[in-house]
């Protein structure tokens, strides 16, 4: 049996939409930028997804921005923003140790730049410590970027109190909603959000289309020059399939929410109800309403993270350590999950993280299987560790 349950890396594509999409590559391929009537048909589709998307997250759809992906929202955004708000004599960002690295990685080169960087602390289960967050705010705070929903253990945060404290103290919120968007309720108004990025292929959309919304009024600067796309904010020919195919995905994604909620986190309880057994086990993270409805984050005390997913791959289980974007790709697979690092996970458990994160095509009956396969893999890999 094959069991993807790395959900949280990327999404099978629904098959509906490849459907939508497959005009748009044969068919109806103007350029939107184009006067005529191919231009016209690419430019009618870009508008009604951005109204669509405006609708989705309870915004104006001038306050839509398509790009890439999610690396590149959170890059436009947060240097963005920073850069424009550089010029009122702030030069001050906040952010959390348990961001992804498109968020990390951008503010840490903002403080090569001459930024001063504060990193908030977090508790056991990833949560921000919101009274810090209120006392590190000054004058000269630029922006707060704090993601919605964490990649790798799944905790929510409390973004409604989050914006409460920086709307306060008059700052700029930013959030990464990527592994939010599409799985729990994301209402810009009711949030009162003023910056959010989100990512297609994480909700059974295409790779390499995302959005940035950013609220009117916010002081923002382009990043990437050009041709003026998207308002002069992110130049670059749109990619109207892609955009057309984050549409459909997420028409379909929020006409189930609540369905699709249940069930996923159905079958995360039951994972995690199973893996508890397991001795020496321990859960990454929250519980209940406080984590995504589609993670689960175990370590296992003596047991190897990349020979467990290894192992697993053997038998037809694609799980991860953590994000997909992380160290591996800089050939660092031995290094310790900063998130992990950062709630202060014991020794014995932070080098072996197992990720397994669920979508609405999991079955009970893979998710039965998932588990004999990680508790058979556990116990042999115990049978032949140096950690004992």
């Amino acid at each position: 049996m094959k069991v993807y349950l790395d959900n949280s890396a990327t999404s099978k594509m629904d098959e509906e939409v490849l459907k939508e999409m497959l005009p748009y590559f044969t068919e109806k391929y103007g350029n939107p930028s184009s006067l005529h009537s191919f231009g016209k048909e690419a430019r009618d589709a870009l508008n009604h997804s951005r109204e669509k998307f405006a609708k989705f997250l309870n915004c104006r759809a001038e306050e839509i921005y398509f790009c890439s992906g999610g690396t590149e929202s959170d890059n436009l955004a947060i240097k963005g923003i920073a850069y424009a708000m550089k010029k009122q004599n702030k030069n001050h960002i906040i952010t959390s140790p348990i961001e992804h690295s498109a968020v990390l990685n951008t503010c840490r080169q903002l403080e090569q730049e001459g930024f001063k960087l504060t990193i908030l602390n977090v508790d056991n289960e990833g949560f921000i410590d919101l009274k810090q967050l209120e006392n590190s705010i000054t004058e000269k705070t630029a922006l707060v970027t704090i993601m919605f929903a964490n990649s790798e253990i799944g905790t929510i945060q409390d973004i409604k109190k989050i914006t409460n404290i920086c709307h306060k103290k008059k700052t700029i919120f930013h959030t990464d909603a990527v592994q939010t968007f599409a799985k729990i309720p994301v209402d810009i108004k009711k949030l009162d959000i003023d910056s959010l990025s989100i990512a297609s292929h994480k909700f059974h959309g295409p790779k390499g289309v995302g959005l940035l919304y950013v609220k009117k009024n916010i002081p923002i600067e382009s990043i990437v020059q050009g041709g003026g796309h998207e308002k002069g904010l992110r130049s670059g020919t749109e990619d109207i399939s892609g955009i057309v195919g984050m549409t459909k995905a997420a028409d379909i994604a929020l006409k189930n929410l609540g369905k699709n909620y249940n069930y996923m986190a159905k079958l995360r309880d039951r994972l995690i109800n199973e893996l508890s057994k397991i001795e020496n086990s321990r859960l990454n993270g929250s519980k209940g309403e406080k984590r995504l409805p589609n993670n689960v984050n175990f370590s296992f005390s003596g047991v190897e993270g990349e020979a467990l997913i290894m192992l697993l791959d053997m038998k037809g289980v694609a799980a991860s350590a953590g994000s997909a974007c992380s160290n591996i790709l800089k050939g660092e697979s031995h290094k310790a999950s900063h998130v992990l690092e950062a709630i202060k996970c014991p020794e014995n458990f932070i080098n072996s993280p197992l990720r397994l994160t669920l979508s609405r095509f999991n079955t009970e009956e893979e998710i039965d299987y998932a588990v004999s396969a990680i508790k058979e893999s556990v116990s042999n890999l115990r049978k032949i560790s140096p950690f004992k």
